[in-house]
């Protein structure tokens, strides 16, 4: 189970799923985690994490504290805290955020901007 506590960074209770069976089509707006394991068709403007499923997919822009993707994305990701590209993923976009890791056999398409103060990226970035 996730923690609802912020004082150790940890995630907050997941709030929202999306199924593997399941497409959604809109902006999804939550103060704790969002799970896609099925098809996102718009954005996820706020967030206090986000996980993409290994079957998951996305087609829009992901803005959250924690960001971990283990299925595509096509767009941007802004993570103020962490994200992860997983072994097996593939982004093309655009990432923003202070702290980077991609597992072997990630893909990733687009440019990287590795920010110095968590506050940065919640200023879009200069295109």
């Amino acid at each position: 189970m996730l923690s609802t506590s912020k004082k150790n960074d940890q995630p907050r209770a997941m709030e929202t799923l999306i199924g593997e069976n399941t497409v959604f089509q809109g902006t999804i707006k939550s103060d704790n985690s969002v799970r896609i394991d099925g098809r996102l068709e718009g954005s996820v403007q706020q967030a206090d994490q986000v996980v993409v499923g290994a079957k998951g997919s996305v087609q829009g822009d992901i803005n959250a504290r924690t960001i971990i993707i283990g299925g595509k994305i096509a767009g941007n990701l802004t993570a103020s805290g962490h994200l992860t590209l997983e072994e097996g993923s593939q982004v093309v976009g655009d990432l923003r955020t202070p702290q980077l890791e991609i597992g072997n056999g990630a893909v990733f398409e687009g440019h990287c901007v590795m920010l110095t103060d968590r506050r940065e990226a919640d200023t879009p970035a200069d295109r």
